[in-house]
């Protein structure tokens, strides 16, 4: 009681009873701060990143977890080292080189994002479908499922046999699909483009029958096309640098009467990047396919992080 008693006589203003309390001597401070912050030791890949990302690109390619940087609304594992230095290499070599080599250093800069994040895992929705990337305000590339990669690169995973066709399905295409997204948020694509199929878009069932094997005779290059006019966008662009026109081709006679609406938004698609950002996309995409053998050929050391 004495000591509550004290306390409120301090509150209420008296302050003769206080001073007996209270020390006359300055306490001393410490100089060092409490508050310290967690310092990574640069490893071999770290300065391998800071030449061939960092320094050209003044881009953040960022393996290591980071709560902030996830979506804690899925399950979330780290990416594995041994995998993200084979990304980085891939990621370097297929798609930021490939725009360095056919649109110039000064556009990839410009215009490449300045952070790419990686996780382990895929993100799962509730729907049955997987996130294997996003693009964030056209400052960041996010990309899952890293952990996987060495599976989807000896080929089988997914059901799907090719591991060429593998690797631009679960990562390469991904990335020139975000990286189409933020050139559109630089300069929107022409409205005619969602007047084509307009009808067509099944942003909730996109994913399900018949839209999954039927969206050829739709008019949409893949399922996913159907969710919406920007997605579609991103689609065709992606999806038409990673494959040959043989490829190409025979997606359009199994389309039947509906190629026509493939080709229409094609042509859009290539126009838009001609007078946009003077990218001949038939131009980018063979320097993409000839990188892609160079890739598969070995004449790329996906695994080194020796400075050259």
């Amino acid at each position: 009681m004495k000591k509550a008693f004290k306390y409120m006589l301090i509150a209420a203003g008296v302050f003769a009873l206080s001073i007996s309390a209270v020390s006359c001597e300055e306490e001393k401070l410490n100089p060092e701060s409490v508050i310290t912050v967690s310092q990574t030791e640069m490893n071999d890949f770290d300065k391998w990143l800071e030449v061939n990302y960092m320094q050209p690109y003044n881009i953040d390619f960022k393996y290591r977890y980071e709560m902030n940087e996830s979506d804690m609304n899925y399950f979330t594992i780290p990416a594995s080292y041994e995998s993200s230095v084979v990304m980085a290499h891939l990621v370097k070599y297929l798609c930021v080189e490939a725009y360095d080599e056919v649109a110039g250093i000064t556009f990839t800069r410009t215009y490449f994002p300045k952070m790419f994040f990686l996780t382990g895992e895929w993100e799962y929705r509730n729907n049955g479908t997987i996130i294997l990337g996003t693009a964030e305000g056209g400052k960041k590339i996010f990309l899952a499922g890293i952990n996987l990669l060495p599976q989807v690169m000896s080929g089988g995973y997914g059901g799907m046999t090719d591991p060429v066709e593998a690797l631009n399905h679960y990562y390469i295409k991904t990335i020139h699909h975000e990286f189409t997204h933020i050139l559109n948020q630089t300069k929107d694509f022409p409205v005619e483009f969602s007047m084509i199929t307009g009808s067509g878009y099944v942003a909730d069932s996109w994913n399900e029958e018949p839209y999954v094997s039927e969206h050829l005779k739709n008019g949409f290059i893949t399922d996913y096309a159907q969710h919406s006019e920007d997605e579609d966008f991103a689609e065709m662009l992606s999806e038409y640098v990673t494959h040959s026109q043989e490829w190409w081709d025979k997606q359009i006679e199994e389309a039947g009467d509906a190629g026509q609406y493939i080709e229409a938004k094609k042509d859009i698609v290539i126009n838009y990047m001609l007078d946009t950002f003077n990218i001949d996309l038939n131009v980018l995409r063979a320097t993409v396919l000839r990188r892609q053998d160079e890739v598969w050929q070995g004449k790329v050391v996906l695994n080194s992080v020796e400075i050259q």
